[in-house]
């Protein structure tokens, strides 16, 4: 990839020099190397050889239905510290959120996920309400906790459907789908209030 520096008139290149075909040649700077240099016409750089056309960008992988966990598996001690961690990101909640519900400090929800401080039991019960899960479901690890989920979405089959059926839709597509499935789980919340009234 090049960096374009500049566009050259010909009228700037002296009269002594051969006359390009086109009437501007464009300058530009070889990002592996630095020489500045006028493009070729193969779009190769004059000392390294690499090329001088802006690289592809990479396909990002889509969304999964079930988060992968945030690291490997680790010692027991850790493993209410990476609960907490996936399970805030499964709820899309941030750790001044989290620490809101709870009323704590948000520095003690980033000592707990960063295996700096190990909660009370009195915590454990605040987060788990919080988090909107059974305390068991942090002190879980994190594979049997994903395969609970996991087997939770299978045995619905309403929701097995639509996981069969997501995986053939790219990452803007459940974006949308997501956001119109929520909608429709706020509206049904509020007609249900409604009633009930």
């Amino acid at each position: 990839m090049a960096t374009m520096m500049a566009p050259v008139s010909v009228a700037d290149i002296p009269v002594s020099a051969p006359q390009p075909a086109a009437a501007q040649r464009e300058v530009v700077r070889c990002d592996h190397c630095k020489l500045v240099q006028f493009r070729t016409t193969i779009d190769c750089c004059r000392r390294c050889k690499k090329s001088l056309l802006p690289e592809p960008p990479k396909a990002q992988p889509a969304i999964a239905l079930v988060a992968e966990p945030a690291s490997p598996a680790k010692p027991e001690t850790l493993s209410v510290a990476t609960a907490v961690r996936d399970l805030r990101h499964a709820r899309n909640l941030s750790q001044r959120q989290l620490a809101a519900r709870m009323n704590v400090p948000r520095t003690y929800i980033s000592k707990i996920e960063n295996g700096k401080a190990m909660p009370t039991l009195s915590s454990l019960e605040r987060l788990a309400r919080a988090l909107q899960v059974d305390i068991s479901a942090l002190l879980r690890d994190a594979p049997t906790r994903h395969q609970d989920e996991a087997a939770i979405i299978t045995a619905d089959p309403f929701l097995a459907e639509l996981a069969r059926y997501s995986a053939h839709l790219t990452s803007t597509q459940k974006s949308i789908f997501i956001n119109h499935v929520r909608e429709l789980a706020q509206n049904s919340g509020q007609l249900r209030n409604r009633r009930s009234a």
